[in-house]
């Protein structure tokens, strides 16, 4: 294991504070008798909770490429008129969420390129850690400037695996397959990506398995997602998670596999915490199954006299419902949350920004009045939200409000795909629980134990990452990070979890 550090990550923050994001969203199809524009959408549609800055398809019927991409959510980017002008067999989307690299439209995805073999388009959820010796091990042995060939459009760790994976030119028998056989042993960090050429929909994920994704079967063909959620949404069925090292190939022959590295599985515990949708499974686990024993185990490991207990709605859901189900306290729904609250171009004016979360939240006073409340959140980043909540709860009458949080102090950053803060400006690592306690006005605050966390997810922690808790790296960290300080170092090429 390697140590270093610093990150951490909340679901619901208000203009002013940047808080974690989730990761993006990948959905490929390849059916012989299907409108693959079409599915590839609700797909996305499925997946839009973990990236809601941009959403692209690109689809072939064989013969060319075509993508559409824009910036928004997939409801703004696609209509009828765009999905009918994406003909073909084989479908790619993506919806991103950029954590480092810029939010404009050329690092939107699939991204678009040309191979020593045709044409290829790539989306991708990860972030390489590698990217400075990708770079030099192109340059030493096939003198090619990476760099210099991605200019000044795309800047991010997609657009460098797309350049790897165009191949030789002067092969004489040139096969993306095999280029992908090549390339990906070479990569470090996380990568759960799905790609196409003219005729064949690929799908690889890293050694370690990250990032989630999993092969469905449909009527006349297969799908490839990040969740199980969007198999059922487009009705396909799940046939298994593709295996970290793995290469799927799916053609008109069926579905190949390769495997490319051994496998060390650390799947990133923060998708049962809040990243994943909760009625997505993960490993065999259901995400909703988990996220509702952490909020037992909350109860077990930090009870308190009151009189209901709330979530912070919508994925402090399941754990309020287990922390109620354990301690014998009544759930209510204390909070309302504004559903259209989505990605917007309009900045709010000072006085909606002092207001804060209320453009996402609104105490339900009838509820909340006179009332002890336990309110269940997923994790905390800075503590600006929690305050502001408890403020408003206080506000809507509450007589005490105690705060439980579904996941440890997070106290080190994450290499692999998702936006931390900064160690320095993570309250877990300047200040004691009780001090935290303190900042955000609480009556008392309990975060469940990493143990704790751990067992809820029914997987051994062996085959998990948990180093934005405890510091140890399933692998090594970028060249050059600062993990103290939990920055990336300016690079050539910025890392991105797409």
């Amino acid at each position: 294991m390697a140590r270093g550090g610093d990150g951490l990550l909340t679901h619901e923050t208000f203009p002013g504070e940047k808080g974690p994001r989730d990761a993006c969203g990948v959905f490929g199809v390849w059916a012989s008798d299907e409108e693959v524009a079409r599915l590839t959408f609700f797909g996305l549609y499925a997946l839009q909770h973990r990236g809601q800055e941009s959403a692209g398809i690109a689809t072939s019927d064989g013969e060319k490429i075509l993508v559409y991409k824009d910036m928004g959510l997939v409801s703004q980017v696609f209509d009828e008129k765009t999905l009918s002008s994406l003909p073909g067999h084989i479908a790619l989307g993506h919806c991103r969420y950029a954590t480092t690299g810029a939010s404009t439209w050329e690092n939107a995805q699939p991204t678009l390129g040309p191979t020593a073999s045709g044409t290829l388009a790539l989306a991708h959820n990860g972030n390489l850690t590698n990217t400075r010796e990708l770079m030099a091990h192109e340059r030493e042995k096939y003198g090619t400037d990476l760099q210099g060939e991605l200019g000044r459009g795309s800047s991010t760790d997609t657009a460098i695996l797309s350049t790897l994976l165009r191949g030789d030119d002067t092969d004489p028998d040139p096969s993306l397959e095999r280029e992908a056989l090549r390339v990906l042993p070479m990569l470090d960090g996380a990568f759960s990506i799905a790609f196409i050429d003219e005729t064949t929909l690929y799908a690889a994920r890293d050694r370690f398995g990250f990032r989630p994704l999993v092969l469905g079967r449909l009527a006349s063909g297969w799908a490839v997602a990040s969740e199980t959620a969007a198999l059922d949404i487009v009705g396909a069925s799940f046939v298994r998670e593709i295996e970290p090292g793995e290469l799927l190939v799916i053609n008109e022959e069926g579905v190949r596999s390769h495997r490319f590295a051994e496998a060390t599985p650390a799947g990133c515990i923060f998708e049962y915490v809040y990243l994943a949708r909760p009625d997505t499974t993960i490993a065999g686990r259901n995400v909703n199954a988990a996220r509702t024993q952490m909020g037992r185990v909350l109860a077990r490991e930090h009870p308190v006299e009151a009189d209901i207990v709330i979530p912070t709605p919508d994925s402090g859901t399941p754990a309020a419902i287990g922390y109620a189900q354990a301690s014998g306290i009544k759930f209510a729904q204390g909070l309302v949350k504004n559903a259209y609250v989505g990605r917007t171009f309009i900045q709010p004016t000072q006085t909606i920004r002092q207001l804060g979360i209320r453009l996402k939240l609104n105490p339900l006073r009838e509820v909340i009045a006179g009332r002890r409340i336990v309110v269940v959140d997923d994790s905390i980043v800075r503590g600006n939200t929690q305050r502001a909540l408890v403020r408003m709860l206080r506000g809507a009458g509450a007589a005490e409000v105690h705060v439980r949080i579904s996941s440890p102090p997070v106290k080190w950053p994450c290499f692999f795909g998702i936006d931390f803060a900064t160690r320095a400006e993570l309250i877990a690592n300047g200040l004691t629980i009780e001090q935290i306690c303190a900042n955000i006005e609480a009556d008392s605050l309990g975060y469940i134990s990493l143990e704790g966390m751990i067992e809820a997810t029914a997987i051994a922690q062996d085959r998990l990452c948990v180093a934005c808790f405890t510091g140890d790296y399933p692998t090594r960290v970028p060249l050059g990070a600062n993990v103290h300080q939990g920055v990336l170092p300016l690079t050539p090429l910025t890392h991105e979890e797409d």
